[in-house]
C-alpha cells in the first residue's frame, strides 16, 4: 500500500507584520517543478499576524479559507491510493461548493423578487456584471477586497436609464444592498466560509431633495383645469391618500372597503414592498372615483405613465406654481401636509406603508425648516 503523505498547514513570521503560510509534507515529496524532493510548499498567501479592524480578521479568515483548499487539493494529488477522512471529505464538499458560480446564485436570488424590486436586483446584476467584464465568478473568487473594489466601482459609475450621468449615491447604495443581502444569504447556506457582508460597510444614504406643494398650492391645483382629465383625477387622489402611482395604477375596486362608523379603506398590497396595508382615506378621495363598478375592475383604467410626466409639469406652470413638480411629489405633499396639520411620526409611518420609522423622519426636518421659515415672517422693524 502506498504510504500516505501527511500534509499540515503552517505559518512562518515575515516583515511587515505578517505571516507567510505554507504547506509541511511528510515524507517528502517531489517539486512539481524541479522534481526535487522537498518538504514545503510556500502558498504565497499571507496573514495579519496582529489583525487590527473587522476587515483584517475577514481577510485573515478568507486566506485560511484558500489554503485549505489547497490542502485538500494537495491531498488528492499526493493520496489517490488512500481513504479519505470523514473531515477531508467535508472539506472536498466544501471545495465543490465554492466553485460554484456565485452569479449565477445572484441571479436565482433576482427571480424570486417581484415588481420594481425585480427590476432593482436586475440592474444590479447588470453594474456587477460589467464589473466583473462580463465573465463569471465563484464562491471561492468573492473576497472582501473584491466586494470593496465594487463598492467604489458603483460610486464612479454611469447611470444606466440616465445616458451621460453619473449613478447617484441612493441608487449605487440600492445596488449594493443587493449584493450584499445575497452574500448574507449565501454565507447563511454555507457557501461562504467568512461573513463577508458583515465586514464590509454599507454605502451611507444621502438625503435628496423632497418637492412638495403647500395647502395653498394644492388647491390651486386643484382648481386649475387640466387638458387630461385622467392625470388630474389621480393625481388628486394621490395628494389626499400618498399611494405612489405603482399602487394606484392597479388598484380595483375590491380594495376599497366601507366600514359603518367608520368610513372608507383601501385594503391592498404595496408594489413596492410587498406588504398588505390597509389605508383610511377620506370622503373627498373616494368621492373623486366616480360611480362603483364591479370588484376585479381597475379604478383607474388605461393609465399610461408618460401621460403624467408630460402633462404635469404644464399643468403646474398653468397652477402658477414654480416648483418642479413629478408625481410622486404628490406623496411627498401628503406626507408633508398630514405633519403640518398635527399627524404624529408614528401614525404617519404606518399611513405611507414604510417598514422603518426613519425612511419618514426626513419629513419632519422638512417641517422643521418651514416652521423655521414662518417664524421670521413677523418683524417689528
Amino acid at each position: 500500500m502506498v504510504q500516505k503523505i501527511n500534509i499540515t498547514l503552517r505559518k512562518k513570521p515575515i516583515s511587515k507584520g505578517l505571516q507567510s503560510l505554507y504547506l509541511d509534507f511528510y515524507p517528502p515529496v517531489k517539486h512539481v517543478q524541479t522534481k526535487q524532493l522537498t518538504r514545503r510548499e510556500f502558498l504565497k498567501l499571507y496573514l495579519y499576524d496582529k489583525p487590527k479592524n473587522a476587515v483584517e480578521k475577514v481577510s485573515n479568515e478568507e486566506t485560511l479559507r484558500i489554503a485549505e483548499l489547497i490542502k485538500i487539493r494537495r491531498q488528492t494529488e499526493y493520496n489517490k491510493d488512500n481513504i479519505y477522512s470523514e473531515f477531508e471529505k467535508e472539506q472536498l464538499i466544501l471545495q465543490e461548493i465554492s466553485a460554484e458560480s456565485f452569479l449565477d446564485y445572484f441571479k436565482n436570488e433576482a427571480q424570486k423578487r417581484e415588481g420594481v424590486n425585480y427590476q432593482i436586483w436586475i440592474v444590479s446584476i447588470g453594474y456587477f456584471s460589467d464589473f466583473l467584464d462580463n465573465n463569471d465568478i465563484t464562491f471561492s473568487e468573492i473576497t472582501v477586497q473584491l466586494i470593496e473594489e465594487f463598492r467604489s466601482y458603483l460610486l464612479k459609475a454611469q447611470s444606466k436609464r440616465n445616458h451621460g450621468k453619473k449613478l447617484s449615491n441612493n441608487s449605487a447604495l440600492s445596488y449594493f444592498n443587493k449584493v450584499k443581502a445575497t452574500l448574507k444569504k449565501a454565507y447563511k447556506e454555507g457557501k461562504l466560509r467568512s461573513d463577508i457582508n458583515a465586514a464590509i460597510p454599507g454605502i451611507p444614504e444621502k438625503e435628496s431633495q423632497k418637492n412638495f406643494l403647500t395647502i395653498e398650492e394644492a388647491r390651486k391645483l386643484f382648481n386649475t383645469d387640466c387638458n387630461n382629465s385622467i392625470v388630474k383625477l389621480v393625481s388628486l387622489f394621490s395628494i389626499l391618500t400618498g399611494l405612489r402611482y405603482s399602487d394606484i395604477s392597479k388598484l380595483q375596486w375590491s380594495e376599497i372597503q366601507f366600514i359603518e362608523g367608520d368610513g372608507f379603506y383601501i385594503r391592498f398590497k404595496q408594489k413596492k414592498t410587498n406588504g398588505q396595508e390597509t389605508l383610511p382615506i377620506p370622503q373627498q378621495a373616494y368621492e373623486l372615483l366616480g360611480e362603483p363598478q364591479r370588484g376585479t375592475e381597475l379604478v383607474f383604467k388605461d393609465l399610461k405613465k408618460w401621460d403624467f410626466d408630460r402633462t404635469i409639469p404644464n399643468w403646474i406652470k398653468e397652477a402658477g406654481i414654480s416648483k418642479h413638480i413629478t408625481f410622486h411629489c404628490f406623496r411627498h405633499t401628503y406626507a408633508t401636509l398630514q405633519l403640518y396639520s398635527g399627524t404624529d411620526i408614528y401614525t404617519l409611518s404606518k399611513m405611507l406603508g414604510h417598514k422603518n420609522i426613519q425612511t419618514t423622519q426626513v419629513y419632519t426636518k422638512i417641517v422643521d425648516e418651514r416652521k423655521r421659515e414662518a417664524s421670521e415672517r413677523i418683524s417689528l422693524y
